[in-house]
């Protein structure tokens, strides 16, 4: 195991010991919960982040470095996730498709920009039992090569098109760098998107649409800001034509994360793999293509960006529970009253479409159960004690905020519902207040540097040319990592004539979103 991955992942698994052993032994009412954090977030975000998601049961450490077990916890977003998606691309007539996960090296290596920037993270298959291969098979860091062969046999005329397919799939990618759960994996989940086009206007029209969806992936869904925009030439995809994306910003660490992209491929791909079809006048075009994805790094934003000191916090619409309904009996106490209470509570929130549940445990006190489920994120507690069964209510208390409300049993379906919006809400609106202090207008190199060493997200006037981007990466180089342009958003604030850049003092064309990223 790398280094500092192995120690991530030594602590992490002591700690997860720490907490799971609690459940083993005598049947003892647990009184301490031995559940804390042992970082704090604004102390130690990176051993902060090691822990919640383990201690939050969203993943487990496996025996190869970069790679994760995604536990229920983490597959129930991603299928929530999955199914809007899934259902939306299905509404503009995208089919799903499958294809191998080995793609041979010959193919590959067709698309010379592409291959080139990817080739650092291919993992190859060398060897078959004890005997080597004559020819090595690589595993698919990403499937433009892989389907394309295949675009060109079944793309005849201009009947064929568009032809518009998507695969669910994982992919492999040989990152050796600070390998980070759900940010930065050696394997990972996603959808990929691949689709061809007789003009350039439907190929640009499905780019914008996608991004649309990813959008509301993080805002609707994950309740976390992002910035639509355009990669810079450097930063767009390998091979393509232009990259949009969806651009997100953790405050703790001041770094942006590329959230989804949705590339237009321009005819590059069509030259190399000849797709080419007859159109309407019976002449001889190439298609026009693009490809998009969004990953399980989707999980890892919305952690970073809402988990706090007691774990994780998850937004209403994607998580796993919404409700955890928890009993809470005093000596004496009608415990079979209370409990019926609970499995009615929770029988009435399920057929409200709620996704609720009751902890009834009896050898966990009721305090270890609230901590248990804080760490795990649940948006809504719901305790049942003696008091609120005589008064026939409910105290419901938020996980965002820790606010206590007493609800009658009356109005309990429509109050959780107005509580969880409430939270979905209050999470986004925070997250984005959040994000907008740590961006910073700049227009020259001194006020930029100041602002990177303050972790801000930088918008800066900018020339938009190649030699400068790299210039201020290879000047800002350290410790923390260099800074690189993040995306020019789309919404483009006024740029007054005679604004200059402000890494290289040259006329600037636009303004830019710039900091470090992961």
């Amino acid at each position: 195991m790398g280094g500092k991955d192995a120690m991530i992942s030594k602590d992490a698994k002591s700690s997860n010991a720490a907490t799971s052993s609690g459940a083993k032994g005598k049947k003892e009412v647990k009184k301490e919960t031995g559940l804390g954090l042992s970082y704090k977030k604004d102390d130690n975000f990176g051993e902060w982040y090691s822990e919640v998601v383990v201690n939050g049961e969203m993943i487990e450490y496996y025996d190869i470095s970069g790679c994760y077990i995604l536990r229920p916890w983490a597959v129930s977003i991603w299928e929530i996730m999955h199914n809007f998606f899934d259902a939306e691309i299905k509404k503009m007539n995208i089919k799903n498709c499958y294809f191998p996960l080995f793609v041979s090296s010959t193919v590959l290596q067709k698309e010379k920009d592409h291959i080139e920037g990817f080739a650092p993270e291919v993992a190859w298959v060398t060897k078959s039992g004890e005997s080597e291969l004559e020819v090595p098979i690589a595993i698919r860091p990403t499937s433009e090569t892989v389907m394309y062969p295949y675009f060109s046999k079944w793309i005849r005329g201009h009947r064929d098109l568009p032809l518009r397919l998507n695969q669910w799939c994982n992919v492999v990618r040989w990152e050796f760098s600070n390998p980070t759960p759900f940010i930065r994996s050696r394997e990972f989940l996603w959808q990929e998107g691949h689709t061809a086009f007789a003009t350039k206007e439907e190929a640009d029209g499905e780019v914008l649409d996608i991004l649309e969806l990813y959008r509301r992936i993080y805002e609707e869904f994950l309740a976390v800001p992002v910035i639509k925009g355009k990669k810079s030439e450097h930063e767009k995809f390998a091979g393509g034509l232009y990259t949009t994306t969806v651009e997100a910003f953790v405050p703790n660490t001041g770094r942006g994360v590329q959230g989804a992209t949705s590339h237009c491929l321009g005819q590059n791909f069509a030259k190399m793999f000849e797709i080419n079809f007859e159109n309407e006048k019976g002449e001889r075009a190439m298609v026009w293509q693009n490809s998009w994805a969004y990953t399980t790094r989707t999980i890892g934003v919305m952690i970073m960006v809402h988990g706090d000191d007691k774990g994780l916090v998850l937004p209403p619409k994607v998580a796993s529970l919404q409700v955890i309904v928890v009993p809470v009996p005093y000596k004496d106490a009608d415990t079979k009253g209370i409990f019926d209470a609970c499995a009615s509570t929770v029988k009435s929130l399920n057929e409200a479409g709620f996704r609720a549940e009751a902890d009834y445990r009896d050898n966990y006190s009721p305090g270890w159960k609230y901590s248990h489920w804080e760490m795990k994120g649940v948006p809504l507690r719901i305790e049942i004690g003696p008091k609120d069964l005589a008064n026939n209510t409910v105290r419901a208390v938020r996980r965002d905020n820790s606010s206590k409300n007493d609800i009658p049993m009356a109005d309990l379906v429509e109050q959780v519902k107005v509580m969880l919006d409430n939270i979905q809400q209050s999470l986004f609106d925070a997250a984005k207040q959040r994000r907008d202090t740590c961006i910073q207008t700049v227009y020259t190199w001194e006020e930029f540097a100041e602002a990177l060493s303050k972790k801000k997200m930088i918008l800066a006037p900018w020339c938009d040319e190649e030699e400068v981007e790299k210039d201020v990466k290879t000047r800002t180089k350290g410790e923390m990592g260099a800074a690189k342009s993040l995306c020019s958003p789309f919404e483009q604030p006024a740029l007054p004539e005679g604004t200059l850049c402000f890494a290289s003092g040259k006329p600037a064309k636009k303004w830019t979103y710039w900091g470090r990223s992961y």
